[in-house]
């Protein structure tokens, strides 16, 4: 459990309670030392030897023992799990003010675990907490203004949750405020300080931020453009998981900028983020299958990948899986699809190919075929097939 011990700021804890010791009778020594005994078991993961020192300090009132019951009861670790006991027992420890615990109920009100979810309540406790300077609950109050979620929505109060959080390294809340920077919202628009920001997250590891840092270098806003840069960002955003960054690491090896040209290379990275789901990725590989670019041509896995993408609303997947009925690549030969699936394309793209494609197979078409074909676009919405209105 030793990441969310660190989570929890252990330093600054022990310097509260190294404080607290400094000015008390020589018997609140035990307290502190039945409390180092609890966070070493922590540390140790003897997680029974951790939860029988806290309870019995928290039970006689002690607020960072109530806090890391709560936090053993959140996560089920020498106690059964129970989203309502870590409740409680972070209430009490906000209830008498300590930071952490404040945060972690807002958290619980934000998700609703343990407590029915309330937006107001947990914009109430991280702003307890956020008042008081801890950092994360600075970024959640600053993201609860920007969605406008039990405040009211102000992107110049997000900005300035978002800074005082940033301004003391914490890696959430530079990406966000880069967000902030990039979109113009609650500031002046500003590449720069948006690439400032992202930059300074990038580098303490997050993800998000190295992808979109990737991105400016790629596209030459706030920063010259490099490719070897935008390489080198989306790969350790990619490493981690990100499905945008894969799917912007293929594009840059298929399309060979930064790197050497590697359809094989870029396959791969198409085929991890389209797993997760990422429909433009799902479309970029089935492009790849169609062209036998890094793998034999294999038209069936190339609409099996289009369809995954059009199904999501993705345009150039619907695009591309119009063109395979249109052609009969991978499936029979099929205009009313191929018109349904140009025809939804077109109707949220702004590419002109979309609408000529559709307008050219319309010509081939019977006018019962037409009506068919905008019967089923009209039908279909996200996660639909058109099979589902045959």
């Amino acid at each position: 459990m030793k990441n969310w011990l660190q989570h929890s700021r252990n330093k600054h804890i022990r310097m509260k309670i190294l404080g607290l010791i400094a000015g008390c009778t020589i018997g609140f020594a035990a307290f502190a030392q039945d409390f180092n005994v609890g966070l070493q078991a922590i540390t140790d993961g003897d997680y029974d030897t951790a939860f029988s020192e806290f309870f019995s300090l928290a039970v006689n009132g002690d607020a960072f023992a109530q806090y890391f019951l709560g936090v053993l009861y959140y996560h089920g670790q020498g106690v059964t799990k129970d989203y309502g006991e870590a409740a409680r027992w972070h209430r009490m420890s906000a209830e008498q003010g300590y930071d952490l615990a404040q945060y972690f109920l807002g958290l619980l009100y934000y998700h609703g675990q343990g407590v029915t979810k309330d937006y107001g309540e947990a914009a109430r406790w991280y702003r307890m907490s956020a008042e008081q300077g801890y950092d994360l609950a600075q970024n959640n109050l600053g993201l609860l203004y920007k969605k406008g979620q039990g405040v009211t929505k102000d992107y110049g109060e997000a900005a300035r949750w978002y800074r005082m959080a940033a301004e003391q390294g914490g890696a959430f809340a530079q990406y966000n405020l880069g967000i902030l920077y990039r979109k113009g919202q609650g500031v002046p628009q500003n590449n720069e300080e948006a690439a400032k920001w992202y930059r300074m997250s990038a580098e303490q590891g997050e993800a998000f931020a190295q992808n979109d840092l990737g991105i400016l270098y790629n596209q030459g806003l706030g920063v010259t453009k490099d490719y070897e840069e935008a390489v080198k960002w989306y790969r350790m955003s990619a490493e981690q998981g990100d499905a945008y960054a894969q799917k912007n690491l293929g594009t840059l090896y298929s399309k060979g900028q930064g790197v050497s040209q590697n359809y094989g290379e870029a396959m791969k990275w198409y085929r991890m983020s389209a797993e997760q789901g990422d429909a433009r990725a799902q479309s970029n590989l089935g492009g790849m299958y169609e062209e036998g670019q890094g793998v034999p041509q294999n038209y069936g896995e190339a609409v099996k990948w289009y369809q995954m993408s059009a199904e999501q609303g993705d345009t150039y997947g619907q695009f591309n899986l119009g063109l395979s009925y249109y052609y009969g690549h991978g499936v029979s030969q099929n205009y009313v699809r191929a018109h349904a699936w140009f025809n939804l394309a077109a109707s949220q793209g702004d590419d002109e190919n979309f609408v000529s494609m559709r307008d050219s197979v319309e010509e081939l078409m019977t006018p019962e075929q037409v009506v068919e074909a905008q019967r089923l676009a009209t039908l279909w919405h996200p996660g639909a097939s058109l099979d589902d209105w045959k």
